[in-house]
């Protein structure tokens, strides 16, 4: 097992666009000095708790995204995602939010006007999968699923909700280009969870509690990383709520500046030249935009 704290500084050549323009506290526990991804994620930004006054709120303006997906999941608040390909919806906490970029998307992040106006508390995360080689060239696309239908697995003290892939015997419905899971795992105090060994890489996300495992004691915010094959039992040492994550590794390591992933150093410098150029597909009803770092 191998352990990684989750409260680093952004991290890269240029920060996300969601890191600059929320102004609110980020930890971003992937991509980390010592490792890049766990299988396909590629990135892992925890943001809030925050309160919103009224009359304030998130405004992420559009963006561009190639090579990979975008999984936003939220605890608290709301989200409203518009993007180039004319999808708009509102995030909830709970529910899945899947946009695969693939040759290329832009999308907005702002609060939605209802909430805007009376204020509102916002705690979330975002997660990018890297998309296989072969793939990242793939039309873009959105998937949408409400918190009541996702699978959930249920005991006493124990719940976890299947967000992707398969887990605890249960599969998402979410359609995938790759093997991948993520779980959302709430235990009470005193109570325990296997992670499944039979997924490639693997980690936990503390998102709160602090739990035990082989006699090691971590408390979150903290990313745990561990070794293929090893047994793994979680104990909550009070009330914790986590995320398990992972899947097969990717062929190669990715290059990663900004909102661009991709195998191809020379697929991200045609991506920089597209959107400072407007060559991107516009987000209809916007009419701002995040410029190109310089």
């Amino acid at each position: 097992m191998s352990w990684m704290p989750s409260n680093d500084p952004i991290l890269g050549d240029a920060p996300s666009c969601d890191a600059l323009e929320l102004m609110i506290a980020v930890r971003r526990a992937l991509p980390h000095g010592k490792r890049q991804m766990v299988g396909p994620f590629i990135f892992f930004d925890h943001f809030g708790p925050v309160q919103f006054v009224a009359g304030k709120g998130m405004d992420v303006r559009p963006h561009p995204h190639i090579g990979l997906a975008t999984v936003t999941y939220l605890f608290d608040g709301s989200i409203m995602h518009r993007d180039s390909e004319g999808n708009i919806q509102e995030i909830q906490p709970g529910a899945m939010n899947l946009m695969t970029a693939g040759r290329g998307i832009a999308h907005s992040e702002r609060t939605p006007d209802v909430e805007r106006a009376s204020g509102q508390s916002m705690l979330g995360l975002q997660s990018w999968i890297a998309l296989p080689k072969g793939r990242e060239e793939i039309a873009p696309s959105f998937q949408h699923y409400g918190a009541a239908t996702l699978p959930t697995v249920q005991d006493k003290g124990f719940s976890a909700k299947i967000i992707a892939g398969k887990s605890f015997g249960v599969a998402s419905k979410v359609e995938m280009v790759s093997d991948w899971f993520y779980v959302e795992v709430a235990l009470d105090a005193d109570m325990s969870a296997p992670l499944d060994a039979d997924h490639e890489e693997r980690a936990i996300y503390l998102v709160d509690g602090e739990v035990e495992i082989a006699g090691d004691k971590f408390t979150a915010p903290q990313l745990l990383i561990f070794r293929p094959g090893d047994r793994i039992t979680v104990k909550a040492l009070r009330k914790t709520r986590m995320m398990f994550l992972g899947g097969s590794a990717l062929e190669g390591p990715r290059h990663i500046w900004w909102n661009f992933v991709s195998s191809s150093k020379e697929r991200i410098e045609q991506s920089k030249a597209d959107w400072k150029a407007g060559r991107f597909e516009h987000v209809p009803g916007e009419h701002e935009f995040i410029p190109l770092p310089e």
